[in-house]
């Protein structure tokens, strides 16, 4: 059973990074009419598929893409730079620490504001001036064969949205207020398919802090 999901996690992962990478080619290479309504249909899908490497990413960092050690970090570093110049090691880093110090002073992911404080907080505890460098390089030389308006749209829109998505199903939500349990974490009602198209059942939360070895694509039974 342990080669079958071991196998299962490389394969999610790469079907994940493989169609986020087919979606935007094709979006990019797209001589799209501002009327036609799929294109707005497109920047969510988009929007989603980006949301799906960070959550590849955060599997990683929990080790269950693969038990091979290299795999599994090579699987993380991929996703995490591709979703938007990150570097993984530091991410792994805040990540543990949100796990082990959640819900205090401690905490990289917690901040006791409203939900757009808290948003920018939680941003500049992880965006760096090297990741924006790299991040307007790769524009700039994208533009060389890219329609600029075709950037914007689905390369850039997509991907600053999904940090809402994931700040509010992922953090905003599961983590404002005082909770009666060690995880200082409240849960989405159960509805896989909400759960899924939200952040891949992270709404999920309480259960990912009680089974953090559990990949995003199991944690649905988890929920009671």
């Amino acid at each position: 059973m342990k080669t079958v999901n071991s196998f299962t996690g490389i394969l999610v992962a790469l079907t994940v990074i493989a169609c986020w990478f087919v979606s935007l080619y094709f979006l990019l290479n797209w001589n799209f009419e501002w009327s036609n309504p799929l294109v707005y249909l497109m920047v969510f899908v988009q929007m989603h598929l980006y949301t799906g490497l960070f959550i590849t990413a955060h599997d990683a960092m929990h080790g269950t893409i693969s038990p091979n050690k290299s795999i599994n970090n090579l699987l993380g570093y991929i996703s995490v730079f591709l979703y938007a110049g990150f570097f993984y090691n530091r991410l792994y880093t805040k990540h543990h620490k949100h796990h082990s110090q959640v819900h205090t002073s401690e905490d990289p992911d917690f901040a006791p504001h409203g939900f757009w404080k808290w948003y920018f907080s939680f941003m500049m505890n992880y965006v760096t001036i090297i990741q924006l460098v790299i991040m307007a390089i790769a524009f700039n030389v994208l533009k060389i064969w890219v329609d600029e308006r075709n950037l914007l749209l689905f390369w850039v829109l997509p991907s600053l949205i999904s940090t809402f998505q994931l700040f509010y199903f992922g953090t905003y939500l599961p983590h404002k207020g005082e909770h009666e349990n060690e995880y200082h974490s409240s849960t989405l009602q159960k509805n896989h398919f909400v759960a899924f198209f939200t952040c891949y059942f992270f709404g999920y939360h309480l259960e990912h802090h009680q089974k953090p070895s559990m990949p995003w694509w199991q944690l649905y039974k988890t929920k009671s």
